[in-house]
């Protein structure tokens, strides 16, 4: 895992997507956490004492920095279009939460900064990142299983009734299913069924006034070579998916079968204070627990080939072929998401060209505006910027 250099990483945000990936980039050796930005000076506080790094009020000054050498975009979802600019225009590699941007015509200005500034865009983390995904990718590339032919995936989770603030509970603002959940399974889809998408068709739920989004869908996705692929999730806290992962959560930590209690605010005031109060740097931040984990996922995931069918888990892939199942294991993750790292280190110290770049990401954003859209239509709705594998 040791690198020839340490990358010198700003990061832009220190809210949820900067807690889950911290355990990644403060253990990796080739991440050198330099700076970062947030308007909380609590949370600019935490990272100073912690990393003994530069902070900044606002992302433009730490686009500015000439010690940052990479940017991780890890800010609300409005923001990464304008933010994911700003550090292109600086001449900094960006690598940016998903989803990319909340437009299409968004995701475009980003590739197209990134292509004029010379350097390299990657978005993650998305679950198509996770070693067993790609394994059972590498698996089907093998040849020994035939042609992909279909591909179930489903996750039931309590994603609705977590903490949020206002924006997260407003599709048109980027909260809901769609924006925040779909991107890891249309991702991982993706990746496994070769890319490029023709048509989707979807459904979706928004059951609780009280909580005003998309919190489920139901989608039909249609690939270009005649596999297809459905996608379920629900995240309305009742059903826990993670059962039939042997009770392994996406994190990769082992949880206990648990009745899932939502917790109750006064008002959206009340709501957010709590969650910022548990993010980076709050009054009750607690840092994530050191503990032996599996790999992650986003919940059971079946690719039907020819010739069997794959099935990849926690802790390595499943075949099921010829009336057997044997398991190819994986070790044990030496550090959680290391493969964002992996994949972000090559771009930008060794220059290959990333497997999760603007326009890869482009493509899955248009499946999940699709989705929006054929649940709003009851229409099939046909895609037009879907990209292959490398």
């Amino acid at each position: 895992m040791n690198g020839d250099r340490k990358l010198r990483l700003g990061v832009a945000g220190l809210g949820r997507a900067f807690t889950v990936m911290l355990p990644t980039l403060a253990r990796d050796p080739r991440v050198a956490l330099v700076a970062a930005a947030d308007p909380r000076a609590e949370a600019r506080e935490r990272f100073a004492a912690d990393f003994g790094a530069k902070t900044y009020a606002t992302v433009a000054e730490l686009c500015a920095d000439p010690a940052v050498e990479a940017v991780y975009v890890a800010t609300p979802h409005q923001h990464h279009a304008a933010h994911t600019r700003l550090a292109a225009q600086a001449g900094k590699h960006v690598l940016v939460e998903k989803p990319i941007a909340l437009t299409l015509d968004d995701a475009r200005a980003m590739i197209a900064a990134a292509r004029a500034a010379g350097i390299h865009l990657i978005v993650g983390h998305s679950h198509s990142f996770d070693a067993p995904i790609l394994r059972t990718r590498a698996l089907i590339d093998g040849g020994d299983f035939g042609a992909v032919r279909m591909i179930a995936a489903l996750n039931y989770t309590d994603y609705l009734y977590r903490p949020r603030r206002p924006e997260e509970l407003d599709t048109a603002q980027g909260g809901g299913a769609l924006f925040n959940q779909a991107p890891h399974q249309v991702d991982v889809v993706r990746l496994l069924g070769g890319g490029r998408v023709k048509s989707v068709r979807a459904a979706t739920g928004a059951w609780d006034a009280s909580r005003p989004t998309e919190g489920a869908y139901a989608a039909l996705l249609t690939f270009e070579t005649g596999a297809f692929a459905s996608l379920a999730y629900g995240g309305y806290g009742n059903f826990d998916s993670d059962e039939l992962q042997g009770w392994i959560g996406e994190m990769g930590q082992p949880k206990a079968p648990a009745a899932r209690a939502a917790q109750t605010f006064a008002g959206a005031g009340e709501e957010a204070a709590f969650k910022n109060a548990r993010n980076y740097g709050g009054a009750n931040y607690r840092p994530p627990a050191e503990q032996a984990l599996q790999h992650q996922h986003f919940g059971p995931v079946i690719v039907s080939c020819d010739k069997a069918d794959l099935r990849p888990l926690p802790n390595g892939v499943m075949i099921y072929q010829h009336g057997t199942a044997r398991l190819e294991q994986l070790a044990p993750p030496a550090l959680p998401r290391a493969e964002v790292v992996d994949e972000l280190y090559a771009a930008v110290v060794h220059g290959r060209p990333p497997l999760h770049d603007g326009a890869w990401a482009m493509a899955t954003l248009e499946v999940c505006l699709a989705m929006l859209r054929s649940a709003r239509e009851g229409a099939d709705v046909t895609l037009h910027h879907q990209v292959g594998l490398p």
